[in-house]
């Protein structure tokens, strides 16, 4: 039988053993943005599970960017030197290894999720958030900072640094988070971007900033021969949002940047979104990007089922499946999936006693 969820696959001259992705999700438990044992024992788990990619979590690329005071960080060198033995490992396990770069906005300064997921108090070392408009997030929360051009032109600059603290570090591929809500986000969003200026109005105004991200990114930051990815959130479920016809517009000027792969997820931008979950249900996003532009795609959302995520590939809808919270049930997902699916894959060596 075979399966085309464990064959190769090339992008940008990358080649990744399956076409497994273990989506980025936020962990919680870095100590001034320096990641350590937990996560080399949680990104190591799933490279020895056989995943293809792994791109690690919603990274800081500035204190203020980060969503908690427990995220990862890459604007230093103490979180350079603490991500390349965890980089290092899982390469040695086979995988390709990504980091996904990323701003949270008006979402920043809170807390995590296990001790209230709301805003930081300044007791708590709140900071203050930024966003394209004064327009807080949701009730309780802080009305953000209006970005002006000096603090649109640091953003791109913490960007750039931070691909390069990447490529340092040892990343396969950086992967930009202009998804669920955060910084990239609330400018491509009509619902949270109200300016005036070059960066508001029309879709190619709200779509500036990360335009000028991934080219100054591209511009000696990260190596020519390494792929970007984009996180999007294809619609943001509330009418008058982003919507698909947008995300499409915006494919079209990622690919002509050069960028490799559109990540497809949904959301995040409004509390009041009303999503219709489902399994796959973010796949009919990815299945439209890629046959109206071509350029490659991953889809994601409540994928559990190897013969199901094995379909998504064979239909054309997406390029690569998308895991996350089936990968944090069961790191060695890959080895069961291709035992159900008739696959041949490789283990490591150290558990070739136990293969199926």
């Amino acid at each position: 039988m075979s399966s085309i969820l464990f064959e190769p696959i090339e992008i940008s001259g990358i080649k990744i053993k399956n076409r497994i992705i273990m989506a980025p999700m936020c962990m919680y438990s870095a100590k001034e943005g320096v990641v350590h044992d937990f996560h080399m024992a949680h990104l190591g788990a799933r490279a020895l599970g056989g995943v293809g990619l792994i791109i690690v979590e919603a990274t800081g690329v500035s204190p203020e960017g980060r969503i908690s005071p427990f995220d990862a960080g890459i604007w230093n060198e103490k979180q350079v030197e603490a991500f390349k033995p965890i980089v290092n490992f899982c390469k040695s396990c086979g995988s390709t290894i990504g980091i996904q770069l990323a701003h949270a906005g008006r979402k920043a300064s809170t807390n995590a999720p296990w001790l209230g997921e709301r805003p930081l108090r300044p007791e708590e070392g709140a900071w203050q958030t930024v966003a394209p408009s004064a327009i807080s997030f949701d009730t309780g929360y802080p009305v953000p900072k209006e970005m002006d051009e000096d603090d649109i032109k640091k953003v791109v600059k913490d960007f750039a640094n931070g691909a390069k603290n990447a490529n340092m570090a040892g990343f396969d591929l950086i992967e930009i988070h202009a998804a669920h809500g955060y910084l990239i986000n609330e400018f491509l969003s009509p619902l949270s971007n109200k300016r005036k200026d070059k960066y508001g109005g029309s879709l190619e105004n709200r779509a500036r900033l990360l335009l000028e991200i991934i080219d100054v990114v591209k511009r000696g930051n990260w190596p020519k021969n390494k792929p970007i990815f984009v996180r999007i959130s294809a619609v943001d479920w509330v009418d008058g949002g982003f919507d698909l016809e947008s995300s499409i517009a915006l494919a079209r000027m990622l690919k002509d940047l050069g960028v490799s792969l559109i990540d497809c997820s949904s959301g995040g931008i409004a509390p009041n979104a009303k999503m219709n979950i489902y399994c796959g249900y973010q796949l009919g996003f990815a299945k439209e990007i890629k046959e109206k532009t071509g350029i490659p795609v991953s889809g994601v959302g409540f994928i559990t089922k190897p013969e199901f995520a094995d379909f998504i590939l064979g239909s054309g809808m997406a390029d690569m499946v998308e895991m996350g919270r089936e990968l944090l049930r069961n790191p060695h997902w890959p080895l069961h999936a291709a035992h159900k699916l008739g696959a041949n894959i490789e283990w490591s060596k150290q558990y070739l006693r136990a293969k199926l």
